[in-house]
C-alpha cells in the first residue's frame, strides 16, 4: 500500500517530479482494488484494467493538467461519469450509461483526475446505509460483518482501505458525515452554494443538498474542494469562497467550541458514542481549543418537523416522474415511496411554516457565532450495524419512528447549509470507527479546514488503518 496509502497531496508531488509515474500508480490502485474490494464492495462498475493503464499511459505522456493530473478517482454512484452507468442504486437505472459528466465530474476530470468507475451507494442516495439490489452492500473495513455507513459509504470504505486516495461525496443527511466517521476518514459538506450541483431540474426549492469531498486527510479535503468549488454559470445562488488549500496548515488560534453533545437528552445514542466524542474535547483543549457545553440552543422537535417537512417536500420533487409512473413506482424501495408519498402531501401552508422554522432556526445559529467559532457534535448516533439490517429501529431503548430518525444528530447543519468537517475522534470497546462534526459559519469553509487540520497533525486518527490494510 506505499502509493495508495499516501496522501493525494504527496503523490500528486512525486507526479509531478516524476518519481512516480500515473501508470505506477494505476497499477498499484488496481492492484488494490483486486486485494481487498471483493471484501467490502465499495468500488462498482470499475472500467476495464487495459483502458485505465492507456489513460495513465496519456496522462505521463501530456503536460500536467492541475493538481490531480494522473491521480485514480471513482464517482459516487449518483452523480455521471460519461459512458459509465449511473444505477443510483436502482434497477431502474442499472444499465443506463451516462451521455455526459457532472459539473463535479467535469472538474475532477479538468483537474487531471482518471476516472476509474462508481462508489457504492444506496438506492438513489436514501438512507446511511449503503445498500442496493443493484451492487449489494457495502462493508465497513473495520468490521466487514457491518455497515459502511452511507449515503457516501462506497467512498469512505475505498479511502479507508486505499483504494482511493481522494473521493468525491454528497451529502443531504449527514451522508459525507456518517460514512466518515464509521470509516476513520474525513468528510466535509461545504456551505450551502459552495460546490454546485448540475443545472437540471427546480434550481431554487430545494437547498438541502451538496457535493463535497472525502480524503484521510484535511490537507487533501481542502485541495479537493479548490478543484470542487465555484460558481456555475448554469446554477444561481452560488457562493464564492477564498481558496481552502493555501494556509492550511496554519492552525486558528484562541478557537472558541461550544459542545452540543445529546441536545439536552433529546437525542438518543447508543452506549459509547457520547462518552468516546466527548473524550476528544480535552484533546481539542490541549492544542489550545476552549470548549463550553452549551446544551441545546433551538428546539429539537422543531428542527425535526422542520427537516422531515423540507425533505420529502425535496425527494418529492427528485423522483416525482417515477413515482407517476405505477410501474416504475414499484420498483422503488418502500422508504423511497414513503418519502414521495409524504411530500406530495404537503400543503403550501406546512412547507412555509418548515420554512419559517428553519429561518428562525438560522436566526439563532447566527447569535451562537457571535460567541463561539465552531460547534461541536457526535457526527453519528449508533455504531456502524449490522450490514444485513436496514437501519437501526431503536437506540437507547427509544423506537425511530421513521428510517432515518437515527441520524437526527446532522440536521441542525443540513437545514440551513452551514459547513462542517467530520473528523474522527477514535475508537469503542469493540474496536469501531467514531466521528465528530466541527460546524462552522457560512462561508468558514478554508477556515474550518485549518482547525481540522491541526486536529489531524495533533491526532492522526486514520493512520489506524483497519486490519485488512
Amino acid at each position: 500500500m506505499e502509493l495508495t496509502g499516501l496522501e493525494t497531496a504527496v503523490l500528486s508531488e512525486k507526479l509531478a517530479a516524476g518519481e512516480v509515474s500515473a501508470v505506477e500508480v494505476m497499477k498499484a490502485t488496481l492492484g488494490r482494488i483486486e486485494q481487498v474490494n471483493g471484501s467490502v464492495n465499495a468500488i462498482v462498475s470499475l472500467r476495464a484494467e487495459k483502458d485505465l493503464l492507456k489513460e495513465a499511459e496519456a496522462a505521463d505522456a501530456a503536460k500536467p493538467e492541475g493538481w490531480l493530473h494522473g491521480i485514480p478517482i471513482a464517482i459516487k454512484d449518483l452523480a455521471d461519469a460519461a459512458g459509465l452507468p449511473t444505477s443510483q442504486g436502482s434497477p431502474l437505472f442499472a444499465d443506463v450509461a451516462a451521455a455526459r459528466d457532472s459539473t463535479v465530474t467535469a472538474r475532477l476530470r479538468a483537474a487531471g483526475a482518471i476516472v476509474i468507475g462508481k462508489t457504492n451507494t444506496p438506492e438513489f442516495g436514501l438512507g446511511s446505509h449503503t445498500f442496493n439490489p443493484v451492487h449489494g452492500a457495502t462493508r465497513n473495513p473495520y468490521d466487514t460483518t457491518r455497515s459502511a455507513g452511507g449515503s457516501s459509504g462506497g467512498a469512505a470504505a475505498a479511502l479507508a482501505c486505499g483504494m482511493l486516495t481522494v473521493a468525491d461525496g454528497s451529502d443531504m443527511m449527514g451522508s459525507l458525515r456518517n460514512p466518515a466517521a464509521w470509516n476513520n476518514v474525513y468528510g466535509m459538506r461545504p456551505s450551502w452554494g459552495l460546490v454546485p450541483g448540475d443545472p437540471d431540474g427546480d434550481l431554487y426549492l430545494h437547498p438541502l443538498s451538496t457535493n463535497g469531498p472525502m480524503a484521510r486527510t484535511p490537507r487533501d479535503l481542502a485541495a479537493l474542494l479548490d478543484v470542487m468549488a465555484g460558481p456555475d454559470a448554469g446554477r444561481p445562488l452560488g457562493r464564492i469562497a477564498d481558496p481552502a488549500r493555501p494556509g492550511i496548515d496554519d492552525a486558528p488560534e484562541g478557537l472558541r467550541g461550544a459542545w452540543l453533545g445529546d441536545w439536552d437528552g433529546a437525542l438518543p445514542f447508543e452506549d459509547g458514542v457520547l462518552e468516546t466524542c466527548k473524550a476528544a474535547l480535552p484533546q481539542m483543549r490541549k492544542i489550545g481549543w476552549s470548549i463550553e457545553d452549551i446544551g441545546a440552543p433551538f428546539d429539537a422537535d422543531a428542527l425535526w418537523r422542520s427537516w422531515t417537512t423540507l425533505r420529502s417536500f425535496s425527494v418529492a420533487n427528485t423522483l416525482g416522474e417515477i413515482y407517476d409512473d405505477p410501474l416504475q413506482r414499484e420498483k422503488l424501495k418502500p422508504s423511497a415511496r414513503w418519502e414521495a408519498e409524504r411530500g406530495r402531501a404537503l400543503s403550501g401552508v406546512e412547507i412555509q411554516a418548515a420554512s419559517l422554522t428553519r429561518s428562525d432556526w438560522y436566526r439563532c445559529a447566527a447569535s451562537l457565532f457571535e460567541r463561539f467559532d465552531v460547534l461541536i457534535a457526535p457526527s453519528a448516533q449508533v455504531w456502524p450495524f449490522p450490514v444485513e439490517d436496514e437501519y437501526p429501529v431503536r437506540i437507547a431503548g427509544r423506537e425511530m419512528d421513521t428510517y432515518h430518525r437515527w441520524m437526527e444528530v446532522v440536521i441542525p447543519a443540513s437545514l440551513i447549509g452551514l459547513p462542517v468537517v467530520a473528523i474522527p475522534v477514535g475508537f469503542g470497546r469493540q474496536g469501531l470507527p467514531m466521528g465528530a462534526q466541527l460546524i462552522g459559519r457560512p462561508g468558514s469553509d478554508a477556515w474550518l479546514l485549518r482547525a481540522a487540520q491541526a486536529w489531524h497533525a495533533a491526532t492522526g486518527w486514520p493512520q489506524k488503518r483497519p486490519a485488512m490494510v
